[in-house]
């Protein structure tokens, strides 16, 4: 009885080699998840402060850390929206968490996750009402990833007003001001760089803005004019000269920042310093 009792771990041992080797023949034409995906899963905001013992604070810090040491070199374009919803929880159990915008700013827009990066940095500007970071990447987002120019311009300028030095609050309201030159609506952004200079306190920045504002007139003037040539000729002009020699303009306006005024390859009249060199 003892003898046998002696070879039933041996037995064990053998027997659970075979269904090991089996295991291995059977899984050899199973194609395998990517191994060590370190985001897969966004847990329901209730779960993750649950987790953290109803501390909604911790439950911020534990996704943010989640974040923190997800290897994104390694990650397929679907786990960055997981990402993305992991931050976004992050912003609303604590918007004014520094590292969890940092960290989104950082990856998610350039990987197509803007919308939950525009979140983040929304609550994080409430939040941190004294930091001028959160609305300057909002700005740079808008401008860049989404191409709302007068939305970005009027970020910017939020921004530009948490900044402490007097010199650099000014160089991102210039910034902001310059932005709008790509409107889309000349007009409407002309009567913000006015209204700017209104707000400045400055009297020579106050002059430069008007100045902007007025070569943004002149552009949405010639511009009109090209319309009107297009639709009399049926194409648009070569130049600005054939709108002055058909009578939509008095004369060449002149940009008083030295670009001067072109017409792309479109037949729309631009800033000069616009056109590719």
């Amino acid at each position: 009885m003892g003898h046998r009792l002696s070879l039933l771990p041996l037995l064990v041992v053998i027997a659970g080699g075979l269904v090991f080797w089996l295991g291995q023949s059977g899984l050899k034409g199973v194609k395998r998840s990517r191994p060590n995906a370190e985001i897969e899963v966004a847990l329901p905001i209730f779960v993750q402060v649950a987790l953290a013992g109803g501390d909604r604070y911790l439950a911020a810090n534990w996704s943010v850390i989640r974040a923190l040491v997800t290897e994104t070199s390694r990650m397929a374009p679907e786990e960055y929206a997981v990402l993305g919803q992991v931050q976004k929880d992050a912003s609303w159990l604590n918007p004014a968490h520094e590292d969890n915008y940092y960290i989104a700013t950082a990856i998610l827009p350039w990987e197509g996750q803007v919308e939950p990066t525009q979140v983040i940095l929304r609550r994080a500007t409430v939040a941190r009402f004294f930091d001028y970071q959160p609305p300057f990447y909002y700005a740079f987002n808008l401008f860049h990833f989404m191409g709302d120019v007068q939305g970005a311009s009027e970020w910017l300028r939020r921004a530009a007003e948490e900044l402490p030095d007097p010199d650099e609050r000014l160089t991102m309201q210039d910034l902001a001001a310059s932005w709008l030159d790509r409107s889309q609506d000349l007009d409407m952004a002309a009567r913000i760089v006015d209204a700017m200079a209104a707000q400045a306190k400055r009297k020579d920045f106050a002059a430069y803005l008007h100045q902007r504002s007025q070569r943004l007139r002149d552009l949405a003037a010639l511009r009109r004019a090209a319309t009107v040539y297009s639709e009399r000729r049926g194409k648009p002009p070569e130049s600005l000269q054939d709108l002055l020699s058909a009578g939509l303009i008095d004369s060449l306006p002149v940009d008083s920042f030295g670009s001067g005024f072109a017409i792309d390859a479109d037949g729309l009249p631009v800033f000069a310093s616009s056109l590719k060199k």
